[in-house]
């Protein structure tokens, strides 16, 4: 995470972070019953890109596997949630970040994942990593 990207794609994942998990908090606390699968995935939302955050700012092989899992299962969410939210807006009736896509947050959150697995595997450990240490 020492470059230029790397911290860009940290702040980000920080930010959805904060963001995802304070409006479930307050969807949750506030009005729960109106879309109660919404709010609970955006609390989802908010827990994977929690996971990725710590995942990528603490790096070496641990935090590399949990951000892989933390991207992959936020790429699975976003495409799931995103398809199943336009496919039965009753299921819906308020939305999450990763509804529509991530239509409401500039589809950052449709892009993400993947620029999150490209940078996991951009710099993965290479054998001679592994052999100096």
């Amino acid at each position: 995470m020492g470059t230029g990207l790397g911290r860009v794609l940290l702040l980000v994942y920080g930010t959805f972070a904060l963001s995802a998990s304070a409006r479930a908090l307050v969807q949750i606390t506030t009005k729960f019953s109106e879309a109660p699968l919404a709010y609970l995935l955006s609390a989802l939302a908010g827990a994977v890109y929690i996971a990725a955050t710590v995942g990528l700012a603490v790096g070496g092989p641990r935090g590399r596997k949990i951000a892989l899992i933390s991207c992959t299962v936020e790429l699975i969410g976003v495409l799931l949630v995103g398809t199943l939210s336009i496919a039965d807006k009753i299921a819906f009736p308020d939305d999450t970040v990763w509804s529509r896509f991530g239509s409401g947050y500039g589809y950052v959150p449709l892009l993400l994942p993947f620029i999150g697995l490209w940078w996991i595997r951009r710099h993965r450990p290479t054998p001679t990593d592994s052999a100096h240490s």
